[in-house]
This record gives structure tokens, sequence and C-alpha cells, in this order.
């Protein structure tokens, strides 16, 4: 693989904006599949990164920041309830399931078909489709992999591949795209909604991924992800830094939302707002004067009021509890929640991984100062001063990284602060990760819990797929832990 030297130089990564009538336009590509053919990369590419973060930021989201305990559901309404209660059925998350299988993969594939010459959609297109299998995976456990996209072959029920073989296939998949990338080739424009085709970029974002894949792996398979990240270090390429996240930025414009928000605004009934802030978050953030609380949530009065989780039976009004804010696209009332970007893969995220592998003995560096640029990166992004900054650095618990402690010390400051960061904006992450290590120690069961005093660890399969295909392994029960949670 040639390392490509980045010659843009972008002081923000600033990413496109879905045009025209929006996300729905460019899924439409995927109605008629006797037509794909007619179908360019340059418009498969921006129809397929629009689906992911729709799924991602919208239902994923949601579903993501109620069970890592930043949101809860309003006790004056209902919509999410069952999210509270641990038991949405098995239509609750089907679009998480349905949409990447018959919007973005269906389009990556194509791409990857399509190509020809212009091999660098290709290698997007499969770093992107690695990306995608596992958001499937993580949340679903087995799914459709090698025999997934194949109905022009007739393969209309595709078997289940099990997570592991999963698992290889997206590290192989990743890997292939990253050193496919070419910087003699032509590359994407303003088509690629992400990168506008900086393909050093890419390679970042693809070693990134592949990280955070490895890392998934820490409980499971140890001395795979030892080798895996050994082997990222080698190439020289380095970790998504500064300014380099993978964002969608929206406007505020019918089919242009943030998919949370338009997802907020549908569920609004009665002009009562659904979500709202949780005790959990809330209390963590002012035992530490964590000044992100004003950032991620909108106070009451001054105050942020937060509620237990699930707990409907009160009879305090709606309006007296702090809600997700318009910075993570959260409060259905405000026009600005339209044009938050959904964060794919985020500069402090890249850090807090890196923090770990290092403190693990896998990767070498800092551990300490990646740790800390975790927390300014994430301060910084959202708009906090370097005063509001250092305060917190100086005094916090969780700011101050165990240099002395136990490898498990640091993890457990490591992962508590990422979820920290990841408040509302990565919520399906945070989920993933307190699946993985265990951290945060402090949730609470909801109190609404239907399945007694244990919490939610995977998604149940969506209904159709019991129906219309035969491979159909049998339903999953919320508490059937995935392959790689071995916690």
């Amino acid at each position: 693989m040639k390392y490509i030297m980045n010659k843009l130089l972008f002081p923000l990564v600033v990413v496109g904006v879905v045009a025209g009538t929006g996300c729905k336009k460019f899924r439409d590509v995927n109605v008629d599949p006797n037509n794909a053919a007619d179908v360019s990369v340059e418009l498969l590419l921006p129809a397929a990164q629009a689906d992911i973060a729709q799924v991602y930021g919208g239902k994923l989201q949601i579903i993501g920041s109620v069970w890592s305990q930043y949101w809860t559901q309003n006790p004056n309404a209902s919509q999410y309830r069952e999210l509270d209660q641990y038991q949405p059925d098995a239509s609750f998350a089907s679009n998480a399931w349905d949409e990447p299988y018959s919007g973005a993969l269906k389009d990556l594939d194509q791409i990857i078909k399509k190509a020809g010459t212009k091999t660098n959609y290709a290698a997007i297109a499969k770093i992107l489709k690695g990306y995608t299998y596992q958001l499937i995976t993580d949340q679903f456990g087995d799914a459709p992999f090698t025999e997934a996209l194949k109905g022009d072959e007739g393969i209309t029920s595709p078997k289940y591949d099990s997570q592991e073989t999963i698992y290889n296939g997206i590290i192989a998949l990743v890997t292939e795209g990253r050193d496919e990338l070419n910087g003699e080739s032509a590359a994407p424009g303003s088509d690629d909604l992400i990168y506008h085709g900086d393909l050093a970029l890419w390679q970042k974002f693809a070693n990134t991924l592949l990280l955070k894949i490895y890392m998934r792996l820490s409980e499971r398979n140890p001395s795979l992800a030892q080798s895996g990240i050994a082997a990222l270090e080698a190439t020289e390429i380095g970790f998504l830094d500064e300014g380099e996240g993978a964002e969608i930025h929206y406007i505020n414009e019918a089919g242009n939302f943030n998919p949370l928000y338009s997802e907020m605004n549908n569920a609004v009934i009665g002009g009562i707002q659904n979500l709202i802030a949780s005790k959990t978050v809330i209390d963590s953030m002012l035992s530490n004067e964590d000044p992100r609380i004003g950032v991620f949530f909108t106070p009451v009065g001054g105050n942020f009021v937060a509620l237990e989780q699930g707990f409907f039976n009160t009879s305090s009004p709606a309006a007296s509890y702090a809600t997700p804010s318009p910075a993570v696209g959260g409060d259905a009332d405000q026009d600005a929640s339209a044009e938050a970007p959904v964060k794919l893969l985020t500069t402090y995220e890249s850090q807090f991984l890196q923090a770990e592998a290092v403190a693990r003995g896998w990767l070498t560096g800092d551990a300490a100062e990646l740790f800390t640029k975790g927390i300014i990166f994430n301060m910084s992004e959202y708009g906090l001063g370097e005063e509001d900054i250092t305060t917190y650095l100086d005094n916090a618990y969780w700011a101050q990284f165990p240099t002395s402690g136990t490898t498990e010390d640091q993890i457990r400051h490591i992962i508590t602060q990422k979820w920290f960061s990841m408040c509302g904006n990565q919520g399906i992450e945070a989920w993933s990760e307190w699946r993985r290590t265990g951290y945060p120690e402090f949730f609470t069961i909801s109190r609404a819990s239907r399945i007694g005093n244990q919490f939610p660890v995977r998604l149940p399969y969506p209904d159709d797929e019991s129906s219309n295909n035969l491979n159909f392994p049998g339903q999953k029960l919320v508490t059937d832990k995935v392959w790689w949670d071995a916690n």
C-alpha cells in the first residue's frame, strides 16, 4: 500500500449537505432494482452515506441514548416507553435492519461492481460496507453477510453468518478498501458527503474504524485484537485527529433535517417532548461540575431536573424536565436541532480508543495524554472555552487519569469519560462500549423493566425476517448477549 500524503489542509472537516430534496431523494435509487445499472457511482455514494447517517443518527441514536441512560421517556408521553421497559417489539428497530440492507449496503455493493476505473469509489464503498455491517451485527448479532445482497443470483433467503465470521469479514473489507485507495487515481469530490474525496482522511478513517473493530474484540479475542492493532500502527497512517471527524451535516429545510430531529418531530404527540434527561447522566455531570451538561441538555428555569430511568408514575408536568439540546438534535421544539450533525466516527472517540489500546499494551503512546486530548477535543468541538476545559481537567474526578493505577483502573476512566463525551451524539456506540466493558458502573435498572433485574444487551430481529427468510435462525431475547460481549 502506498501511503497517501494529505495535500488538502482542512482546519475543520466540513462535510456536504444532502442537497435537493434530501435523503429521501437519494434513497429513491433503491426503489427499482432493474434500473440500478443506470445510476452512476457519483449518485450512489452520497445516497449510501445519507442512508447510513439516517439510521445511525435516528432510531439507533434514540435506542442507544436511552439504554446508555442519557435519556428517558417523558412520563407524560409514551412513544419510547418500550425502551425503558426493556421490551421493544420486533418492529421497533426494524428500520435499523431493513434500511442498511435495502439502502446503504445495496448502493455500496453497486458502487463496487460498477466503479471500473473509478477505483477510489470502490475502495471507499468497501470501507463503508464494513462500517455498516458492524452497525448491524453489533446490535442484532448473527446476520446475513456472505450471502447478503445476492438477490440477482437467486439467493432470496440468505443464511445468517456468525458474528465471528462477520467480524473477520469486515476486517478484511475495511483493510482491502484502505489499501486500495490510490492518490494517483480520480477521487470523488462534493459527491462524497463526508470527506469530499480527501483520500488521506479516508485512510485514517479506515484505520480508526479498524481500531474500533479490534477493540470490540478485547474481551473475546484479545490476541487477534493485539496483533491487528500492531499491524495498524505499522502502516504509519495514523488515526483520526483534531478536525478530522467523519460527519454528515444538515440544514433546516424539509427533507434535509437531522434524522433525530425528524424522528422526534414525527413522535411529538400533542406538543409533548417525548425524551427528557436521565437522572443517571445528570447526577454524574453535576457531581463532576461538568460544563458539558449545558451543551448536551436544555435546562428548565436554569435547573437540570431529570428523571430516574423508567419512572413513569409521577405527576410532574412535562415542562419541568431538562431535555436533550439542539446540539445533539434532540429538542423537538428548537429549529436548531434540525442542523445538528450526525457524527459517524469522532476525533474524541479516536483518542479514547488509542488511550485504551496503549493502556492494554497493544499500541505505543502516552495513554494519559491521549485520554486528556479526548476530553479537550470533545469539549472544544461543542464550543466550550479554555477556562471551562481547564477547570474541568484540574478538578473533575473523571478527568484525572489514574497513571499509577492498574490497567483496569485506566480502562474504567477511559470508557467512563468516553461515555460522557458521547452523550446524545454517539448513543449507540456508548451502549456497545458499556456492553463490552461494563463501564460506566453506575447504571441503574429501569423502574419500568419487564425483564427483572437485568439490562438489555441486543435488539430483537425484525418480524419480517421470520416470515420472509427461510434461513431465519429464530428470535433472540434482549438479554441474549452477542458473541463479542464476554463481559
